[in-house]
């Protein structure tokens, strides 16, 4: 628990000690070497997370297949990586290292675009990184390319964008779901909103059937399928959803994302009345609405600072999900698969 805590007091710590600052100037030095410390946390966990046996489990059987075999598996970006890394002799902490690197290279593409990247990088600690990166490899993966996209949807760069998604969806095809924002945010004309729809379609789709469609009723329906947590999750999208709403007149006012935002918003409000009726499927999809949490959380110090200082704002949401992580690791029924936390590296130096 101690090794989780301490990620959690170094990023809410740097977020409070700037939290007075309108501009703050991103250092690349620093911000390289937590990324170094994140993917070490992220890659080189050991036995950690609720599908570790799965994913080595997946890693050893396709030890010995062949190449045409592996292509022709679904979340084919994944499944080509574990065939490298299987080829060319190494193990699942070289596949999860690689995993961990695009992660975080997409979280901290969408942090530093932010007036307080350390606040974001806070909030997204408890859930996305220790819960998402390290316990669901491919989605892990997935999210953090689409923020990497995100990013770059940011700058203008809306072929770049669609490349992200297009390689996130080959880890978890689930993504497909967010080109559909992306264009509704950047496309104009009635052929580019039917295209959104249509990919919009597809995600939700495909989040419903993660291997066999003919088992979407019985899995779905009739077993009732219940992610532990589900609706929390939603919730936690849910808040900073309403926040965008609350704070929209000044949303638009000092930045030219409102449209994104609010339909990720949109989505992350239709999660909640979802949630109660396909848990699995909606939460799978709401993963991806997370940087919700992020963007809002990292400018409402500045949106909100005529009702409470920035300072003021900055503490409440620290304290805020650090209680998140604490409930968590106390209290969750899956937290015992992340306690305690081991990593190969000071497994190897102890």
């Amino acid at each position: 628990m101690f090794s989780y805590l301490f990620l959690y007091l170094i990023a809410s710590f740097s977020a409070m000690s700037i939290a007075h600052r309108t501009v703050i100037r991103s250092s690349t030095l620093v911000w390289t070497f937590m990324g170094m410390l994140l993917t070490i946390m992220i890659g080189w966990r050991h036995h950690v997370g609720g599908d570790w046996n799965n994913y080595l489990r997946r890693f050893r059987d396709i030890a010995d297949a062949s190449f045409t075999y592996t292509m022709e598996q679904s979340d084919m970006g994944y499944q080509l990586l574990v065939y490298w890394m299987n080829a060319w002799g190494f193990d699942i902490y070289a596949v999860n290292f690689l995993s961990a690197m695009l992660f975080v290279t997409g979280l901290i593409a969408l942090l530093r675009r932010e007036l307080n990247p350390w606040l974001g990088l806070t909030v997204a600690i408890p859930y996305l990184i220790i819960v998402v990166s390290m316990g669901y490899t491919r989605q892990g993966v997935a999210v953090g390319l689409v923020m990497w996209g995100l990013a770059s949807l940011d700058k203008k760069q809306f072929i770049r964008f669609l490349f992200f998604i297009a390689l996130a969806a080959s880890f978890h095809k689930s993504a497909v779901l967010m080109i559909a924002f992306g264009i509704f945010s950047h496309g104009k004309g009635k052929w580019l909103k039917a295209l959104a729809v249509l990919f919009a379609g597809m995600g939700i789709w495909l989040s419903f059937v993660e291997t066999d469609s003919a088992d979407l009723w019985k899995n779905y329906v009739e077993a009732q399928m219940q992610s532990q947590g589900a609706l929390i999750r939603v919730i936690l999208n849910f808040l900073p959803a309403l926040l965008l709403l609350a704070f929209r007149k000044q949303w638009k006012m000092y930045f030219n994302d409102y449209t994104l935002w609010f339909m990720v918003a949109l989505a992350s409000i239709a999660s909640v009345v979802a949630v109660n009726f396909a848990s699995t499927a909606v939460d799978r999809m709401a993963l991806y609405f997370i940087p919700i949490q992020i963007i809002v959380y990292a400018r409402l110090p500045f949106l909100a600072r005529h009702l409470l200082s920035p300072k003021v704002t900055t503490i409440l949401i620290v304290l805020f999900y650090g209680a998140v992580l604490l409930v968590w690791l106390n209290y969750a029924v899956n937290a015992r698969y992340w306690l305690p936390y081991k990593n190969m590296l000071f497994m190897g130096l102890f």
